[in-house]
C-alpha cells in the first residue's frame, strides 16, 4: 500500500499492510523542536541543521520530507497560514533556545523581549509595541498565554467580542488551502490531514487569543470556565455565531478541495482531567454537542472527510456522545487517565472510532522511563490498538523537547519491529 492507501484502510476500519504512523501532521501529534533536532542528528547524521519551529506557541519542530521518509511516516498535515501568535511561518531567522542552547529557525515576526530574570515575552503579530501575549520561562521549552482580561462589566458583556477572531475565509485563504492540498495530493502518496480553523468550540488554548492585540470579551481561562456554568447564555451565543461562520467556511472548503483530503481536525477542546470529566454530560449535551454535531453533519454531508477530535484526560464517559456528535477519530487517547484502559476502549469503541495516538505515555514512560520500558509499552499498546485495524500510531500528545533521545529511538524501534511482525 501507499501511505495514502494505508491511511484510507485505517479510516475504513480495515487492517492495512502495516502499521500506519503519524508524527507532525497536526499541532497535537508533533515533537518539540529540541527533540526533533536530536532526532535528526541520530537518524540523518545532521550535526548543524537548524530545525524550523513550525508551531511557535508549543515550539514544535518541523518534520520535513527527509525526516518523514527516514521515519517512514504516512501522513502530512496542512495547517492554516497564520500561527497562534498571528503571523505567518515565513522569512526564517535563527533563534537559540535559552534552556539548552539548541539552535533553531523561527519565523521572521517571531519578535520577543527578555526580562532581568531571563524570561522571554512574545507579542501578537510580532508587534513589540503591543502588550505581550505569552511568556516562556527561562527554563521552559514553550510559551504560556498571559492573562489580558479587562475588568468584566456584566452589563456590557457582548458575545460578539468573543467572536472577533472568527471570519469567513477569503479567496486568498481558499487559494492557500487549495494549493497546499493539490501539491501533496498530486506530488506525494501521503495521507492528507487538514486543520480547519475556527470550529473548535471553547478550546481553552484559543480562548486567550494570543494572536489578538486587544482581545475583548471573556479571555481569562478561569473566567471562561466559570462562564460556561454561570454565563451559559453568553457562551451559547458565542458558539452560535462561531458555528454560523464555520458552516459557511466548510462549504467553501468542500467545494475547493473535494475528496482530496482524508482527515480534518476540527476540535481540540479538552473535556477531561486526569481523574474524571470536568464537565457534566448534561452540560456537554446542552452547550457543546449541538454545535459540534452541526459542523460534523455538514462535513459528512458534503465530503468523505473523517473528523478528528483531540480531547485529553479521562473522557471515557463522554465517548458515546462524541460518536453521536459525528466524530470519527479520537486523539490523543490518554491511557494514563482514569477509565481510559486501552483494552476496554478498543473493545467498546473500536468499531466506531479510529484511535489516533495512545501509543506511548508522554507523562511518565516516554520522558522518565528507560528505553526498555518505552519499547515494551509501545509494543503492548500497538498490539491492542492495531488489532483489526482502525489505528494510527502516535504518542499520547506531543513529544516534549526534553524527552531523552534514547527513549524516542526506543519508541521508533518498537514501531519498526511492529511493522516487520
Amino acid at each position: 500500500m501507499t501511505s495514502r492507501e494505508r491511511l484510507q484502510a485505517v479510516l475504513e476500519h480495515k487492517s492495512p499492510d502495516r502499521l500506519c504512523v503519524d508524527f507532525g501532521a497536526g499541532g497535537q501529534t508533533g515533537i518539540g523542536v529540541c527533540a526533533v533536532h536530536r532526532l535528526r542528528q541520530a537518524v540523518l547524521g545532521e550535526k548543524y541543521h537548524r530545525v524550523k519551529v513550525i508551531e511557535p506557541y508549543q515550539m514544535l519542530g518541523e518534520i520535513d520530507e527527509s525526516l518523514r521518509q527516514a521515519l517512514q511516516l504516512d501522513v502530512v498535515g496542512i495547517n492554516p497560514p497564520g500561527n497562534m501568535f498571528g503571523f505567518k511561518n515565513e522569512g526564517w531567522k535563527p533563534f537559540t533556545m535559552p534552556v539548552d542552547g539548541t539552535k533553531v529557525l523561527v519565523p521572521e515576526k517571531f519578535n520577543y523581549t527578555k526580562d532581568e530574570n531571563g524570561d522571554l515575552f512574545m507579542y501578537p503579530e510580532g508587534d513589540t509595541s503591543a502588550p505581550p501575549c505569552a511568556k516562556m520561562p527561562k527554563n521552559g521549552y514553550f510559551w504560556d498565554s498571559l492573562q489580558r482580561q479587562e475588568p468584566i462589566d456584566e452589563g456590557k458583556l457582548d458575545p460578539t467580542d468573543n467572536c472577533e477572531e472568527f471570519g469567513l475565509f477569503s479567496d486568498e485563504d481558499i487559494g492557500y488551502f487549495r494549493r497546499e492540498v493539490d501539491y501533496y495530493y498530486d506530488n506525494t502518496d501521503y495521507g492528507i490531514y487538514l486543520t480547519i480553523p475556527g470550529v473548535a468550540f471553547g478550546d481553552i488554548a484559543l480562548v486567550p487569543a494570543p494572536w489578538l492585540k486587544e482581545p475583548k470579551g471573556i479571555r481569562d481561562v478561569e473566567e471562561w470556565y466559570i462562564s460556561t456554568a454561570l454565563r451559559k447564555d453568553y457562551v451559547y451565543k458565542v458558539f452560535e455565531k462561531q458555528c454560523e461562520i464555520g458552516l459557511a467556511n466548510i462549504e467553501k472548503l468542500a467545494d475547493a478541495l473535494g475528496d482530496k483530503v482524508q482527515v480534518v481536525f476540527v476540535s481540540g477542546t479538552d473535556f477531561g482531567t486526569q481523574r474524571a470529566l470536568f464537565i457534566s454530560l448534561q452540560a456537554y449535551r446542552e452547550l457543546y454537542k449541538p454545535f459540534q454535531k452541526a459542523i460534523n453533519d455538514k462535513i459528512h454531508k458534503l465530503t468523505n472527510w473523517k473528523i478528528f477530535i483531540h480531547s485529553c484526560g479521562s473522557i471515557y464517559q463522554l465517548i458515546p456522545d462524541l460518536i453521536d456528535a459525528g466524530f470519527d477519530i479520537l486523539n490523543p487517547v490518554q491511557c494514563s487517565a482514569a477509565e481510559m484502559d486501552p483494552v476496554r476502549l478498543k473493545s467498546q469503541f473500536g468499531d466506531e472510532l479510529v484511535f489516533w495516538g495512545g501509543g506511548a505515555d508522554t507523562q511518565k514512560t516516554l520522558p522518565f522511563g528507560t528505553p526498555d520500558q518505552v519499547y515494551k509499552e509501545v509494543r503492548e499498546l500497538i498490539e491492542i490498538f492495531n488489532n483489526n485495524g482502525g489505528y494510527v500510531f502516535n504518542s499520547v500528545h506531543n513529544i516534549q523537547s526534553n524527552v531523552p533521545l534514547e527513549n524516542i529511538l526506543a519508541m521508533f524501534k518498537a514501531v519498526e519491529d511492529a511493522r516487520n511482525g
